[in-house]
């Protein structure tokens, strides 16, 4: 593909995340770059689709993924996946199936056999599918990814991700506002919502891939919902141990992380970030004043507090057109949404059987 073509795409599904997030990003990319163009929307949802034809008129609209194909395949590049996890691989299959490259929401889907069929089909169709995995593309994220890559810290051989939610993740009043709390919907919990996020941030992290999982969870209202709202888990790598905590109970919307490196130690809440270094190492006993830090603190505007996070998706396509340029089909992006989908049913079963650690087994 010419890096100068302007790919068309199709959105399917006009909720919360494509009306607040995707297509006003896309509109600005349309703007600023102009390679690319979204020509068709589908939702379930008359309102919705009402809603679409204020933000885009000049797309078409459809009441149904299958409509959408049959008509508009041939026109375009790539679909837009913003459905909710149940319906993933069903449009992801449908989609290889028309010859067009694929962007799914987070997350892929909602059980280990679904994922690894969507990247087989992947690298049997030679289109691309990409995960929005869209907390890489944080700028405080960036921040961190730097100070690991400069060896300021040494080697990182702990960590601790803690997300913060004050409630579940809403969806809009058109159209089933709390679909996230129903698991033949969203596939599970604040685990399903939020587990990629925090899971593909500690490969990165760490440099490798968990090789076991120990998790439990617990729902504050089980007569009302059918999915947890707390999360525990713990993660044991060859590089070192991540500890994730996630709650939708808690009094404040919140990440604070913490990496733990040989010479030193990044803290970031929210925007905030503090590097600690060690500066003078004349001895082992801290107490004795063998060894000072150096303390840098500065804040990175991430705007965590805009759920959609419109201002990230750029980046994020960013990659997603460099993977189709390249032919990356099942790249590392889809091998790490499949990693996030098995570990996240294996801590469920952890979760299940008294928290026993369980083995991961990997791509």
């Amino acid at each position: 593909m010419n890096p100068d073509t302007k790919l068309r795409g199709a959105v399917i599904g006009y909720g919360f995340i494509s009306g607040k997030g995707h297509i006003p990003a896309y509109q600005q990319r349309m703007k600023g770059q102009g390679d690319v163009d979204i020509v068709a929307v589908a939702d379930i949802c008359e309102a919705r689709r009402a809603l679409v034809r204020q933000a885009l008129p000049g797309a078409r609209i459809y009441d149904d993924f299958e409509c959408l194909l049959a008509k508009e395949a041939a026109n375009l590049d790539f679909v837009d996946i913003a459905t909710p996890p149940c319906d993933h691989a069903r449009i992801t299959h449908a989609a290889f199936d028309r010859g067009l490259h694929v962007l799914c929401e987070k997350p892929l889907t909602t059980s280990i056999e679904d994922a690894r069929a969507m990247l087989d089909h992947a690298r049997e169709a030679k289109r691309v599918l990409f995960p929005c995995h869209n907390y890489k593309h944080a700028p405080v994220v960036k921040a961190i990814n730097e100070i690991i890559a400069s060896g300021r810290i040494g080697r990182v051989r702990s960590l601790t991700l803690n997300t913060y939610r004050n409630t579940h993740a809403k969806g809009v009043t058109e159209w089933n506002t709390h679909w996230r709390r129903e698991k033949r919907l969203s596939g599970g919990g604040i685990a399903m919502d939020h587990g990629s996020h925090t899971f593909y941030l500690t490969f990165d992290w760490l440099g490798s891939y968990p090789t076991a999982v120990t998790a439990k969870m617990s729902t504050l209202e089980p007569q009302k919902y059918d999915t947890e709202d707390n999360f525990t888990a713990v993660l044991t790598f060859p590089t070192g141990i991540a500890h994730a905590h996630l709650t939708w109970t808690a009094g404040v919307r919140k990440v604070i992380y913490t990496v733990q490196g040989e010479r030193g130690a990044i803290t970031v809440d929210d925007d905030d970030l503090q590097l600690a270094v060690m500066q003078s190492t004349t001895g082992p006993d801290v107490a004795q004043g063998a060894i000072e830090w150096k303390v840098e603190r500065r804040a990175i505007a991430s705007d965590w507090m805009d759920a959609s996070h419109v201002g990230w998706f750029n980046s994020l396509f960013d990659q997603f057109k460099t993977a189709i340029e390249r032919g990356d089909h099942a790249g590392k992006e889809a091998r790490e949404a499949f990693l996030c989908i098995q570990l996240i049913m294996t801590a469920y079963r952890s979760a299940r059987e008294g928290c026993r650690e369980l083995e991961l087994p990997g791509l």
